[in-house]
């Protein structure tokens, strides 16, 4: 079953799905123009999840922020529950301070966040959820409010649920999240052109060197390998599901050289981009 809502001046888009038994995105073939962040709630038993080609257990009530350009395919999509919503129909950005560093779910880069739920948690959920489906059914001239003021609600509570997960140091106060999300955004906008730590420091009045010290704080990653990471990863992507040659992969990620992009991919993944998308194709 699915739930939608599009507010027809702005084009924002909110949708409910539940126990469909076809769920997924494979955002560079069909889904590539369906710009939604999606927040999907395992109800059943552990499952599989295979996330741009790489397959992750899913635990039994646990929640998981996708982003609009990861690729998703569940082993059982019929367990699950998931909102999708557009960047008209609520921006992460423009709303962060409603919701205190809502671009935590999707820009912490801790990777994916499987969020646990405890029965109280779940209960809390579930009792929005139903709210949620009340709110479709309830066609008038305050749906559009009503079902935002949800989702706000939604984001508020796994944004506090994943924090207390995922960030066990004390010291990373919300200003210090802030400019960890505030730069994996930057990344996330400026990847393709922008390979030094240095662009983004300026960007954020910060040095590098700060930077890395809040990184250490958080999970031990670098910026600089926030950056290759996310360069390896689009990469993969272009590998897996378009047929775009290693040379025009490197062009479109910044490289001028497609044999040091090459290299570059091999040092990350110790495949060369044509073996990793024959192992892939395999």
């Amino acid at each position: 079953m699915k739930f939608q809502y599009l507010e027809p001046v702005s084009k924002g888009e909110v949708h409910l799905i539940i126990n469909e038994a076809v769920f997924d995105r494979l955002f560079f073939q069909h889904s590539h123009l369906e710009k939604f962040l999606t927040i999907a709630w395992n109800k059943g038993a552990k499952q599989e999840i295979t996330i741009d080609g790489v397959k992750y257990d899913f635990p039994e009530q646990s929640v998981l922020p996708l982003m609009v350009n990861q690729s998703f395919q569940f082993e059982k999509p019929e367990q699950i529950v998931a909102w999708q919503y557009n960047r008209s129909f609520y921006c992460i950005v423009d709303h962060d301070k409603e919701v205190s560093c809502v671009g935590f779910l999707f820009y912490g880069s801790t990777g994916n966040m499987f969020i646990r739920l405890n029965e109280e948690e779940q209960k809390k959920i579930t009792l929005l959820f139903e709210i949620f489906i009340e709110e479709f059914n309830t066609v008038d001239n305050i749906q559009l409010e009503m079902l935002r003021m949800l989702l706000k609600r939604l984001i508020i509570i796994t944004t506090r649920l994943a924090k207390g997960q995922y960030v066990a140091d004390k010291n990373l106060t919300d200003d210090k999240l802030d400019i960890i999300r505030r730069y994996n955004l930057l990344v996330e906008k400026h990847f393709r052109l922008q390979h030094q730590v240095q662009f983004y420091a300026e960007l954020l009045n910060r040095s590098p060197k700060t930077l890395s010290n809040l990184f250490a704080i958080y999970n031990h990653k670098s910026p600089l390998a926030v950056i290759q990471e996310r360069i390896v990863l689009e990469a993969k992507r272009l590998l897996i599901y378009t047929d775009k040659s290693a040379k025009e992969i490197a062009y479109d990620l910044g490289f001028d050289d497609a044999a040091y992009f090459s290299n570059f991919f091999k040092k990350h993944t110790s495949f060369s981009p044509s073996d990793f998308r024959s192992a892939k194709s395999a």
